[in-house]
């Protein structure tokens, strides 16, 4: 379906280098990370950790947000619960997978600041020790800086994900947002990355079990995959379907629960609606990414005709996938909206959104945690997928015989 259009999409912004999900290593193969400490010595804040082993390690600055970025190989950051996480100008960092052979810490600016010094001192017995020292610096030096580290980047080929030959099945991609690095919303410990990986996941084995559909996850662990990847994989997989989970928060109204469908559109349904796509597209910025979505306009009427037929495919399946959930799960009061996802833009594949609920609810947040709920919500995504893509066998079958 629409395949033929795939080649005039090109030029996306460049982020992770994306791979296949089985490339990166488990977990307990990285180095681990233990023992965060984060300080304040006059001008000066230092954090250090604790590593298993001694790696390389290198840092920058970038602006706009004002941030400080370590890159070291990938690592199991299991850092202690109630380590400080702020001190004079750092208000705050994060930590997690970024590639599948790279890891970022990530170090919130208030005001402007320098590297130091960040080096792994090799300790006894093997391990290493990651020290990094910032030291405040006034606005311009902190530009001149980040600027020079921009310039430097330099963005690497996009590894092609081809779909195997002679594969008869519907290609289903499926998308936990999110992930490594970027946790998405968290809410008593309860990180959106990890609800919807397991509810990806749960919904991957639900599908593959039928024996009907080739299913692909843009992730299957805990690692980060920017927007553009997440769009280039459902095309380079020729995906039929394309289907993004999230999980949305609210901390200004912890009354409003139900899950909600997406679709896209230049013009938000609601204020709401708007909001959302805002918060979901800056999704790279957690990452440390400066990239943004190109809308090109190539290949004239094609990509124009290939746009419409995408768009009332993913309606199609988006009102269906609100009825079969609809039956199963608790709703938003407007279940079917439509805003400007940038993960929703490859102009060849149908795509929708599904926030599963408002992890800000505690009635949603305790319902999305729970296996029961899970297993409800994900047979009702199946049973909407196998309607839709029965309806358009349906479809296909009556045009034929109208043929002379």
């Amino acid at each position: 379906m629409l395949a033929i259009f795939a080649g005039f999409w090109a030029g996306m912004p460049a982020g992770a280098e994306p791979r296949p999900p089985s490339e990166s290593k488990p977990q307990n193969e990285f180095p681990v990370a233990t023992d965060a400490k984060l300080d304040l010595q006059g001008d000066t804040v230092r954090l250090s950790m604790m590593l298993s082993s001694v790696v390389p390690v290198e840092a920058w600055v970038q602006a706009a947000p004002d941030r400080v970025i370590v890159e070291l190989p990938s690592t199991n950051f299991q850092i202690q619960t109630g380590a400080r996480r702020s001190a004079g100008f750092v208000s705050g960092y994060r930590y997690g997978l970024f590639t599948a052979d790279k890891a970022r810490i990530i170090l919130d600016l208030a005001q402007p600041a320098l590297v130091g010094k960040v080096e792994v001192r090799a300790m006894r017995g093997g391990f290493g020790e990651l020290s990094l020292e910032l030291k405040k610096v006034g606005r311009s030096e902190f530009l001149a800086e980040a600027a020079k580290a921009k310039k430097a980047e330099v963005a690497k080929a996009p590894v092609p994900v081809v779909a195997p030959a002679g594969e008869t099945r519907r290609t289903v991609v499926i998308d936990p947002g999110h992930g490594g690095i970027d946790p998405g919303t968290i809410v008593a410990s309860i990180a959106e990355k990890s609800v919807v990986l397991g509810f990806g996941q749960a919904l991957k084995e639900q599908l593959e079990a039928s024996g009907r559909y080739r299913v692909v996850m843009t992730r299957d662990e805990d690692r980060f995959v920017s927007l553009a990847d997440r769009v280039r994989i459902g095309q380079d997989q020729k995906a039929d379907l394309f289907i993004s989970i999230h999980a949305d928060s609210l901390a200004q109204a912890q009354d409003v629960r139900g899950a909600t469908v997406y679709t896209r559109s230049e013009r938000a349904t609601d204020a709401e609606a708007a909001k959302l796509a805002a918060k979901e597209n800056e999704a790279d910025s957690a990452a440390g990414i400066e990239s943004r979505e190109e809308v090109q306009d190539v290949a004239g009427i094609l990509m124009d005709l290939a746009r419409r037929e995408t768009r009332t495919f993913s309606g199609v399946f988006a009102r269906n996938l609100v009825d079969k959930l609809g039956a199963s799960v608790k709703m938003h009061k407007i279940p079917l909206r439509s805003a400007r996802f940038w993960v929703l833009s490859a102009p060849d594949v149908p795509s929708v959104l599904i926030e599963l609920g408002y992890m800000s609810s505690p009635k949603d947040a305790a319902l999305l945690t729970s296996q029961e709920w899970r297993g409800k919500a994900v047979a009702a995504v199946g049973t909407a997928i196998d309607d839709y893509f029965a309806r358009e066998r349906a479809s296909v079958g009556q045009a034929a015989e109208a043929r002379p």
